[in-house]
């Protein structure tokens, strides 16, 4: 079907062969030679577009394109102008116009420009649909040869990007197409997890949570440099590749990649980034952390100052002063904190723990607003955007950034949408959470979940004789059979982390450094 162009010009009748190119190529033009007339067929009529001689005798342009954007604020106008005076043409791009040309035209110009405002996005379609199938034949065809942990970090940071890109596009077909490509990809990775962790926690694979520290911050501090340490809980790639263009002004930005240890949770992840150690070697330091039960922040991260300063010690690393701790829960801590920031020059070494996007995911599942506007992961990812985008959180980034010192930028963990419930079996000293569980005689579906008998061989706590952990894989949530319709109403399709993921594993690691 042609597309509808309305061309208000008082000259109309000089530019027969323009309508004639353009009917030829696919437009019908209805011509009309003044701005009434313009105005009544927009009443009146649907057009795909609007051209606009600027300069007509009773109403000029400016004025039409006032009146029909009253009567159609989306309908693309097209100015067509002989002058090239600034104040015109910033008139005309205040008032919304899609593009302008300035006279003389001829109609491979005008033809040009109708085609870019109004195929551009059956346009981008095709080239984004075409660039899709060439990105995940070439993802299968890796998945096929094999990957290591830098190819599965490869292959989850294109679907990362690829849900931001497809978020902005909004197809459904072809966000059908990427969702199952995600959970092929999603049970391939926890075949792979499974098969190599143990070799990973010997030493063989990618930097852990346990070595985080030594990779990347102890260096810039043996370097003499001061270093922001943040780690943003459950902040997952995706969200930080969603995030980076509004960091370009403030810093040059490095990403890297490195991957949670195993429960991917608050108490086992976030303690390691800050000891510097395994969950097993922190047990024999401090081991009432793990004594409750329940994946409970307030009770098993109490430790993180005294363990970063281990650390520090173990590593060698003198800084003067002692290194300054905060974690930020509310807005009205994060305002404190930025209040203080500049007090806070002479410490070459200060850790943030900002805690805001653990506690929205969790208050997501039982806050009906919350779950209108956030029904999916693609509206979550934006939703983070948006309070990034506003957050105090951003304006202590922009002070670090006036201050001139570097940030390392971190999660913990990240999370994932629990689809399909898996029961499991226990007694009553089992753990609560549901993306994993540890306690005694532990039983479950093979298939569903990565059992470890052994807790010490995976770097992991034992809990007293005959302890036990399972962890989730796919979109698996672990849940009771006697309350099996209860745990499942209050936990399908809701955000969870603890398991085996690429989502809650595979996490950013942002250098930034001030511009």
């Amino acid at each position: 079907m042609n597309r509808k162009v309305l061309w208000a010009d008082d000259e109309i009748d000089l530019l027969k062969s323009h309508v004639i190119f353009l009917e030829k190529n696919g437009y019908d033009i209805m011509p009309v030679t003044n701005g009434h007339d313009a105005i009544e067929l927009v009443k009146i009529k649907t057009f795909d577009a609007v051209i606009l001689d600027e300069m007509m005798p009773g109403l000029d342009g400016l004025s039409v394109l006032a009146e029909i954007k009253q009567l159609d604020p989306d309908l693309p106008v097209v100015m067509i102008t002989k002058s090239q005076e600034e104040h015109i043409m910033d008139d005309a791009i205040g008032s919304k116009i899609s593009d302008y040309l300035i006279k003389p035209v001829n109609p491979s110009q005008i033809y040009t420009t109708l085609k870019r405002l109004l195929d551009s996005k059956q346009l981008r379609s095709e080239r984004i649909s075409r660039d899709y199938a060439r990105q995940a034949n070439q993802n299968r065809m890796e998945l096929a040869m094999g990957l290591d942990h830098t190819g599965w970090a490869q292959i989850y940071t294109s679907l990362s990007k690829w849900n931001i890109e497809l978020d902005e596009f909004n197809d459904p077909g072809l966000e059908q197409i990427h969702s199952d490509q995600k959970k092929e990809f999603r049970r391939e990775f926890s075949k792979y997890v499974e098969k190599n962790y143990r070799s990973w926690i010997e030493g063989n694979g990618p930097v852990l949570s346990h070595k985080l520290l030594d990779k990347y911050v102890a260096p810039l501090l043996k370097n003499n440099e001061k270093v922001y340490y943040i780690v943003i809980d459950c902040f997952r790639l995706d969200h930080w590749i969603a995030i980076e263009p509004l960091l370009d002004t403030m810093f040059h930005v490095e990403r890297n990649i490195y991957y949670s240890l195993l429960p991917t949770a608050t108490p086992f992840g976030r303690n390691s980034l800050f000891a510097g150690l395994l969950p097993s070697e922190i047990a024999n330091i401090f081991p009432d952390i793990w004594h409750s039960k329940d994946d409970n922040e307030s009770g098993m991260n109490l430790y993180e100052p005294d363990l970063l300063e281990m650390y520090l010690t173990r590593a060698g690393i003198r800084l003067g002063q002692k290194p300054h701790y905060v974690k930020i829960l509310t807005t009205e801590h994060a305002r404190s904190f930025l209040k203080k920031i500049t007090s806070l020059k002479e410490n070459r070494l200060v850790s943030i723990v900002y805690n805001f996007i653990d506690l929205l995911s969790h208050q997501m599942a039982k806050n009906d607003i919350l779950q209108e506007i956030a029904p999916d992961e693609a509206a979550f990812r934006n939703l983070t955007k948006t309070w990034f985008n506003h957050s105090v959180l951003l304006e202590i980034l922009q002070a670090i950034a006036d201050e001139g010192a570097t940030v390392v930028i971190t999660s913990d963990h990240g999370s994932i949408t629990g689809e399909r419930a898996s029961i499991v079996r226990g007694d009553r000293t089992t753990s609560t959470t549901v993306r994993y569980k540890y306690g005694k005689n532990l039983r479950c579906e093979p298939s569903e979940v990565f059992f470890v008998g052994e807790p010490l061989e995976y770097g992991l706590p034992s809990l007293g004789f005959g302890t036990n952990y399972l962890f989730a894989k796919d979109d698996y949530y672990l849940i009771y059979k006697n309350k099996f319709r209860e745990f499942e109403k209050l936990y399908n399709n809701t955000l969870q982390h603890g398991g085996i993921s690429m989502e809650e594993m595979i996490l950013p690691v942002g250098i930034l450094r001030p511009r």
